[in-house]
């Protein structure tokens, strides 16, 4: 017995994000024992359903953390680097989506200049539209890297052992994408 996958469409056409209704975040474990999670208020992306794929950009000084000491060290040279790499940046290769919705996306992820092919996994929602008669499609995805594999290694040693930050990221990405006018 075999069993056939039947892929979902990703509507035609091209959207860009709503970022009122999406986010970037991530999380990363902190002192071995917490979710340290934050994000970003300043992105773009941009979904080519005719393709498909999906671009899309961090400006990375829109890091989302109150505490003035821990985003300076964070825009530093020990992590971002954002004077010499203001963008975090995502190209896609690939986004396969079955007759669910599940997701598959795989691409090209840039930090700090550095590159790797990354797969996230989610849902992708086609909403219809919305109150004001515009398209929209919903795209949910998370992945995990290490940050190493980007040129960010700052660590410490904690007192009682261990690091004082994981070196896996859980990257999430929730984005409502509105259809761009012809």
């Amino acid at each position: 017995m075999s069993t056939q996958t039947v892929k979902q469409q990703v509507p035609a056409g091209t959207y860009t994000v709503d970022p009122v209704h999406s986010s970037v975040t991530f999380a990363i474990t902190h002192n071995g024992v917490a979710t340290f999670r934050s994000g970003f208020a300043a992105y773009e992306a941009r979904l080519n359903g005719d393709e498909p794929s999906l671009e899309g950009s961090v400006d990375v000084a829109s890091i989302e953390i109150d505490e003035e000491q821990l985003k300076g060290h964070l825009l530093s040279p020990d992590f971002f680097d954002a004077s010499r790499y203001p963008q975090v940046r995502f190209r896609s290769s690939a986004l396969d989506v079955a007759a669910d919705g599940t997701a598959t996306l795989r691409g090209e992820l840039e930090i700090r200049g550095e590159t790797r092919e990354v797969e996230a996994s989610g849902k992708l929602g086609q909403l219809g539209q919305d109150l004001a008669g515009n398209a929209r499609v919903g795209l949910s995805v998370s992945a995990e890297v290490d940050r190493r594999d980007f040129g960010l290694d700052w660590n410490a040693e904690l007192p009682s052992g261990g690091e004082v930050l994981d070196y896996a990221v859980a990257i999430n990405v929730e984005l409502e994408l509105v259809e761009e006018a012809e």
